[in-house]
């Protein structure tokens, strides 16, 4: 008896969460569309102040002003709204994983790699580019304005650290200039950073 009061308890109170708040935005983010880069999501309410998104980042270019800029993003977070969801000012958790093949900022220039050990390679900079993934954990923050009955514009800001496991090429010979792996002898490069990692301008649309 005591098991099926239980069970019943737990269902109507379930029902009541989602009848609370159980509206779904569709998303895109504005700012990456004209330069070819997809950014899409999925919010759902699940009380009146909290919800849920899962979104979904693709830089498809295998060269970018001739640089490498392939990435592949999957997020979820939770987010809080401080008024109501999906109006005005929230803050919340984000987990992020991503696949990449990029250049990384440090390697703009024409000068010889050097490794760790300070022995210069015949390397340039320029032609050399990183392929891995990274795991990333961080808070999120922004706000929703509300543009019309089905119509939201979310503007946000993702931060947190970025742990990333990846091996670097150069693109003319296609060999490992990175032979001697990371700082501690391993294979596989490794980085830890604290960066903004997500964010833009999402145009959303009430399901």
């Amino acid at each position: 008896m005591m098991k099926k009061l239980i069970s019943v308890s737990l269902i109507c109170f379930s029902l009541i969460i989602f009848a609370q708040k159980n509206e779904t935005y569709i998303k895109a983010n504005a700012l990456f569309l004209p330069v070819g880069m997809m950014n899409v999501g999925i919010e759902h309410g699940f009380t009146e102040h909290i919800t849920g998104q899962a979104d979904l980042f693709i830089s498809p270019w295998k060269s970018f002003a001739g640089k490498h800029a392939q990435v592949y993003i999957l997020g979820f977070n939770g987010r809080y709204y401080f008024n109501e969801a999906f109006k005005k000012f929230y803050v919340g958790v984000d987990f992020s994983v991503a696949r990449f093949n990029i250049q990384k900022y440090g390697y703009w220039n024409d000068n010889f790699y050097v490794h760790k050990n300070g022995v210069v390679t015949p390397y340039i900079n320029n032609n050399l580019y990183q392929k891995g993934y990274s795991v990333m954990l961080g808070g999120i923050a922004g706000y929703q304005f509300t543009l019309g009955d089905r119509w939201n514009l979310d503007l946000y800001l993702g931060l947190g650290t970025m742990q990333s496991f990846y091996k670097g090429y150069d693109k003319l010979s296609g060999d490992r200039y990175d032979t001697d792996g990371d700082s501690m002898g391993r294979e596989t490069n490794r980085s830890g950073e604290w960066l903004p990692y997500k964010g833009g301008l999402m145009l959303s649309y009430k399901l």
